[in-house]
């Protein structure tokens, strides 16, 4: 870029060239020049939360007339324009930046005040700091930022995509009524269940993954905002932190609170790793859903094939006709990346120094980042895969008519030895354990097949 591509921008630090369309001053481009580190700028969702906290600033300081009213108003519509997303490619600070994300606040009061000073003509220019900063600190700002993204993002997006994949598997759950399969442990044949009653389990994994985030959210809705630079809420007006959490929540439309203890909300995270494990078990959940219909699914011939996934793409550049279950393949790699975060998150949230947590931007990053994956894949996993599925009957009935362990039912009549050998005996021939089962006990045909009857035993069986 030619000389007259930048302008002269200064700070404490002294003068700096910045990019003469670039809305941020010296502070943002002293940390552009010295965090060259991964290319990728703070998420949207964090963005977002920095321009409410401002608004809700510029907001907050012209009620208790600390700012003139026409400068509060330039700021908070200025802010409110970086929370819609209209200046996104004015925030380039990268994540891995200083730990308290000092160069991500600064990025925000710099761009805000630039847009608000355009919009007061013929006044005094709006200053990042005395202004658009008034009654803030980074150290309080940005782990404020940090809960306001994480919540929006839980609220808007992951906990309707929780419901949508539960209802969806409870819907296909009840249309397949009770047809009943076969159980399996450790991998191997065991006692029947329905359809319903399988994905009725996931259902309730769900369910209970649900109600944790919620929980977490009684937590995570705490803002630290008002303690400044270490809780003590110096230079702040004493008002400020409860109408800061007031007025986030009518902007935001969700529900937060000023936190008791600001010390506590700067200090440590456990607010956010606490978010991030319930978002680990809710992987570890979706894992198991994901991987209980690649087995389902697989084959079609030499594998279980009890049901069918909807087709979605050719499943080789060799082998012509084969298909994958490539959605749940994907929400694997999901759930391990959320894994992965978390174990980032948890080491970064025990990263808080005497009074100050040192990591928040990797925490803000990795939370929002293992929240929309999530999202995104419970939505596509329930349309593009559970939506569709379809039940191989045939192939479900085929294998349960010769399932040795439906003679577990006899063992209250016949005794669990007599009831093993029938087993080994219908597995090592072959046969329905019923036609054994006659041969070896005497019972009457009737009698046996009230008691092995799948459906029944999907019950509890026939008590005797």
């Amino acid at each position: 870029m030619a000389k007259s591509d930048y302008r002269t921008e200064h700070d404490s630090m002294g003068e700096l060239q910045v990019p003469i369309d670039a809305l941020w001053g010296a502070q943002t481009q002293r940390a552009v020049q010295n965090f060259p580190v991964s290319g990728r700028p703070m998420p949207r969702g964090f963005i977002r939360a920095l321009g409410l906290v401002k608004a809700a600033a510029a907001e907050v300081n012209g009620n208790l007339a600390l700012l003139p009213k026409n400068r509060s108003a330039a700021i908070r519509k200025a802010a409110l324009a970086v929370a819609a997303g209209e200046h996104d490619a004015q925030f380039p600070v990268d994540i891995f930046q200083t730990g308290s994300g000092t160069s991500s606040n600064m990025n925000a009061n710099e761009v805000i005040a630039a847009l608000a000073s355009g919009a007061i003509r013929g006044k005094a220019k709006v200053h990042p700091n005395d202004d658009v900063n008034l009654g803030q600190s980074s150290n309080d700002v940005v782990p404020t930022a940090l809960r306001v993204s994480a919540q929006l993002a839980v609220v808007e997006d992951l906990l309707p995509a929780i419901k949508h994949l539960r209802r969806t598997i409870e819907r296909r759950g009840r249309a397949f009524g009770k047809v009943a399969k076969t159980g399996r442990t450790h991998l191997m044949d065991a006692m029947p269940l329905t359809f319903a009653q399988e994905f009725g389990a996931w259902a309730s994994q769900l369910a209970s993954a649900q109600a944790r985030v919620e929980d977490s959210l009684k937590r995570l809705r705490r803002l630290p905002i008002g303690g400044t630079a270490i809780g003590t809420g110096i230079n702040a007006d004493p008002r400020f932190g409860s109408a800061m959490a007031r007025a986030l929540s009518k902007l935001s439309g969700t529900r937060f609170e000023s936190a008791e203890d600001k010390f506590e909300g700067l200090a440590s995270q456990d607010d956010a790793v606490e978010l991030s494990g319930q978002l680990n078990t809710l992987a570890v959940a979706l894992m198991k859903i994901s991987n209980d219909l690649r087995w389902m699914n697989s084959g079609p011939l030499a594998g279980l094939g009890e049901v069918e996934l909807p087709a979605l793409q050719p499943g080789s550049s060799i082998m012509p006709g084969k298909v994958n279950p490539v959605v749940p393949e994907a929400t694997c790699m999901v759930c391990a990346q959320v894994m992965g975060h978390h174990t980032a998150i948890t080491v970064a949230g025990q990263s808080g120094n005497f009074q100050l947590n040192v990591m928040l931007p990797l925490i803000a990053s990795n939370l929002l980042d293992s929240i929309g994956l999530l999202s995104n894949s419970m939505r596509l996993l329930a349309d593009s895969t559970i939506d569709g599925l379809k039940v191989r009957r045939d192939k479900v009935a085929e294998a349960l008519d010769r399932n040795p362990i439906l003679v577990t039912a006899l063992n209250p009549v016949i005794g669990y030895e007599k009831a093993a050998a029938i087993a080994k005996q219908a597995y090592r021939e072959g046969r329905p354990v019923l036609e054994v089962a006659m041969e070896s006990t005497g019972m009457p045909e009737k009698d046996l097949r009230r008691l092995l009857d799948p459906t029944a035993l999907t019950r509890g069986g026939i008590q005797q």
